[in-house]
C-alpha cells in the first residue's frame, strides 16, 4: 500500500503553493465553521492565556489559528518533494550559537514549543547543523503515513527515535556528542511528577525530562522560537538558555524556557497549537510549590 499512497501524495505535493493554499483555506473554513474542530478547547485556552483581550479579539486569533493549522499540514505535504533550494529560500534561521557549541564539544538540548511550522524547522536545522540532530517523536498510528513522514524528516541526516524506543536506544545516543530536539511543552503523563510553573499566569505542569537530561549530561540548552514571516515563509531564532546544564538549579532551566516560550507566543498568538489542552490539569497542594 505504501507504494500506492506515496506516489499519489508526491504528485499532490508537486502542485504550486497557491493551489495548495486554496485547499488549505477551504479546509480551514470547514474546520472552523462546519466541523467546529476543538472550538471550545481553543477558545478556552485563549481565555486563560489572554484574559485582557475581548471575546471578539480572541475569536479573531482563533480564526487565524485555523489557517495556520491547515497551512502547516499543506506545507508538510509539500515537504515530500520540496527541493533544498526552495526550503532555504522559504526558511531562515540562526545557527551560529549551535554550531559554536558543537565546535566547543558540548552536548546540546534544543527546546522548542508547538509552534508552526515545526516540520520546516526540523528540516532546516538538520541541514545547517554540523552534527546530526536527534529528535524524539511519537509515531503516527497509520504505518504508511508514519513511514512517509519518517522518510522526509530524515532526508538531511536527522535521526528520529520514537518515544517508545528511546529508553533502549539512549545509551547509543549519549555515547558521543549529540544535539537533541525536544518539544518541552508536552503535558506530563503524571501531573504530580512535574514542575508546576505559572504559564500565562496559571499554574501549569511542565515535563521534567528535558531539564533533568540537560543537567545529567551537562548539556548546553538552547531555545528555538518560530516566527511566521508570511504565508509559507518562516524564521527560526536560536537563543542560548544555559551553556552548562550543571550550573543551573532545579526548575531554573524550565522557568527560562517558560519565559521565552510565553514571549514568543505573545508576539504572534495564532502561531501556537491552541487545539491541544495545554491547561488540562489543575494544581493541587500535594503537587508541591508553584514556581513563579
Amino acid at each position: 500500500m505504501y507504494y500506492i499512497v506515496y506516489p499519489l501524495l508526491y504528485l499532490v505535493s508537486l502542485l504550486p503553493f497557491f493551489i495548495l493554499y486554496g485547499i488549505s483555506d477551504f479546509v480551514a473554513f470547514l474546520l472552523r465553521n462546519v466541523i467546529k474542530y476543538r472550538k471550545e478547547i481553543i477558545l478556552n485556552n485563549l481565555r486563560i492565556a489572554f484574559p485582557e483581550k475581548t471575546e471578539e479579539e480572541r475569536k479573531k486569533i482563533a480564526r487565524k489559528f485555523y489557517q495556520y493549522f491547515t497551512d502547516t499540514f499543506i506545507e508538510t505535504l509539500k515537504m515530500i518533494s520540496i527541493s533544498k533550494k526552495q526550503l532555504v529560500k522559504r526558511n531562515t534561521g540562526t545557527f551560529e550559537i549551535l554550531n559554536g557549541l558543537i565546535d566547543k564539544g558540548y552536548n546540546i538540548n534544543i527546546l522548542g514549543g508547538h509552534q508552526f511550522n515545526w516540520e520546516y524547522g526540523s528540516l532546516l536545522y538538520s541541514l545547517e547543523l554540523k552534527i546530526p540532530m536527534v529528535a524524539i517523536y511519537i509515531p503516527i498510528s497509520n504505518k504508511i503515513f508514519s513511514r512517509i513522514f519518517h522518510d522526509f524528516r530524515t532526508r538531511y541526516g536527522a535521526i528520529f527515535i520514537s518515544a517508545a524506543d528511546f529508553k533502549s536506544k539512549m545509551f547509543d545516543v549519549f555515547q558521543k556528542q549529540y544535539i537533541m530536539a525536544l518539544g518541552a511543552d508536552q503535558n506530563p503523563g503524571d501531573p504530580s511528577n512535574a514542575y508546576w510553573i505559572k504559564f500565562f499566569g496559571r499554574p501549569t505542569p511542565f515535563v521534567t525530562g528535558p531539564e533533568k537530561g540537560a543537567i545529567k549530561n551537562n548539556a548546553a540548552v538552547v531555545y528555538v522560537g518560530f516566527k511566521k514571516i508570511k504565508r509559507g515563509y518562516y524564521h527560526f531564532e536560536t537563543t542560548l538558555l544555559a551553556e552548562k546544564g550543571t550550573d543551573t538549579k532545579p526548575g531554573e532551566l524550565t522557568c527560562l524556557y517558560r519565559d521565552i516560550l510565553e514571549k514568543t507566543i505573545k508576539e504572534d498568538p495564532p502561531n501556537y497549537l491552541w487545539s491541544h489542552r495545554r491547561f488540562k490539569f489543575d494544581w493541587k497542594p500535594e503537587y508541591g510549590e508553584v514556581m513563579g
